[in-house]
């Protein structure tokens, strides 16, 4: 059985982690958050900081996605 956890960021979706052993593994919603694809997090919430601060950088850069436009 496989316990899986939807990450949001300013009520988007960012990805799912899905348990894997020890960890959670992130699997992407969005283009916006395939850097973290595939990456493992130690909880769900270590995941969601991770989306939280990907995002601030993605709205730091010249021609931001949607999604980091709706964050800044």
């Amino acid at each position: 059985m496989s316990t899986a956890f939807i990450i949001e960021v300013h009520s988007q979706a960012a990805g799912i982690v899905v348990r894997d052993g020890r960890s959670y593994r992130f699997h992407a919603a969005s283009h916006d958050f395939n850097v973290l694809d595939g990456r493992d997090f130690r909880s769900p919430g270590e995941a969601h900081k991770a989306a939280l601060r990907h995002l601030a950088t993605l709205a730091k850069t010249p021609g931001r996605t949607a999604t980091a436009k709706a964050a800044a």
